[in-house]
Parts: structure tokens; sequence; C-alpha cells
């Protein structure tokens, strides 16, 4: 039985992945997997009056998310909170970008968000884990630069779900299993941002988590 009650009001804030058009010709969802998810959860419970919300912004990274966090989440007083944001936090770090976000710091900052949001909120949280569609561990290329530092930033991820007691969806791990069956590029056109069936294979793993 889906956990999301009737009256609640839901948040879903993050990147491009949780952005997905939504400021564009997909207002105000988005195309990807949050639509999914709440038509989903429309079509099997049309008696619940959810609010949703999505305020994913392509290109943000945890240091993005702090700076919204007020406007974006705290003064909407969220039931439900899904975060998702790590990969561009990785790849500014990489990239020995301007404001690179390595993982302590990616840890120090989402940290805090989370322990601000259990003082003041309290909602239901979900931390969805950043993922990287490729099998190259190995070559030596920037596929594989990313596949050996990303488990730092899952670490991360995984330990805050621990500590603050929400819901852990462990995407990356989702999608390393789809990619022992398929190739990477039957759910994306580069390893980052998915087609319609990736955006469906998150839905399905939040869904999992949350009763639906």
């Amino acid at each position: 039985m889906l956990q999301i009650k009737s009256g609640q009001k839901v948040i879903f804030i993050g990147d491009s992945i949780t952005d997905c058009g939504r400021r564009e010709a997909q207002f105000p969802f988005g195309g990807g997997y949050v639509k999914l998810l709440i038509d989903l959860v429309t079509a099997k419970y049309p008696e619940r009056k959810i609010e949703f919300f999505n305020k994913g912004i392509s290109g943000n990274t945890v240091i993005d998310l702090e700076a919204r966090w007020y406007d974006d989440m705290t003064k909407l007083r969220p039931d439900w909170l899904f975060v998702k944001i790590g990969i561009n936090d990785l790849h500014r770090t990489l990239r020995m970008d301007m404001v690179p976000v390595p993982p302590e710091k990616f840890r120090q900052i989402y940290d805090k968000l989370l322990k601000e949001t259990r003082a003041k909120i309290d909602p239901k949280i979900v931390l969805i884990d950043p993922f990287y569609m490729s099998t190259d561990f190995n070559s030596g290329s920037s596929r594989s630069e990313v596949l050996n530092l990303l488990p730092a930033y899952l670490e991360v991820v995984k330990g805050l779900a621990k500590k603050y007691n929400a819901l852990h969806v462990e995407l990356h791990k989702a999608f390393q299993q789809q990619l022992k069956y398929r190739q990477a590029d039957n759910f994306c056109p580069e390893p980052v941002h998915p087609y319609l069936n990736g955006h469906i294979v998150i839905a399905h793993e939040i869904l999992k988590k949350i009763g639906w």
C-alpha cells in the first residue's frame, strides 16, 4: 500500500534527471521519472489528493541545492521529500572545476540540509543515489574515472539515509543490474541522461520503496 497519504505534499528536488524539462515544454513536472511516478500513483490511487512539486534544476550540485533550499523546499513544508543529487558534484570534481564538490564536501553540505530539514519540518525523506550507466571500470577512460569515484558519493548517500532514517533508493545498483543484460545505449545516449525507459526504471525503483 502506498505510504503517501491523501492531503500530503510531496517535493522532488535535484538536478537534470529530476528537472527533465519541467521549466520548459514539459512544465510543471518534466517528462521523466517524476511525471511517470505521479501518473502511476494517480492511476492506482485516484481518490488520493496528493500535491506534487518538481524542483529539479539541470546542472545543480548540492551547493546549488543549499542556495535554494529555503525557497524550494523549507518554505513549502512538504510531508515527503525526495532528493536525487550527486553526479554533477562528481563531474565538477573530476574536471577540477572552479567549484569542485569532492565527497567530503558533498557529505558536509548534504548533511547540513537534512539536519535542518529534520529540525524544522521532519518530512519523510527519500534519498536517491546518483548513477552512471557504464560498465567501463578499467580502461582508464573518463568513464572509468567516474565509475571509480562514484562509490565514494554512494557511500555518502547510504550513510545519510541511515543517519536520518530515510528510505534509500539504490539507483546505481539497479542500473548496473540492468546492464548485465542490456547495453547502456538501450537506456541513454550517454551515461547520465536516460531515455524514457531509463526514467521508467527510476520511477519503478522509487515506487518499490514507497509501497506502490
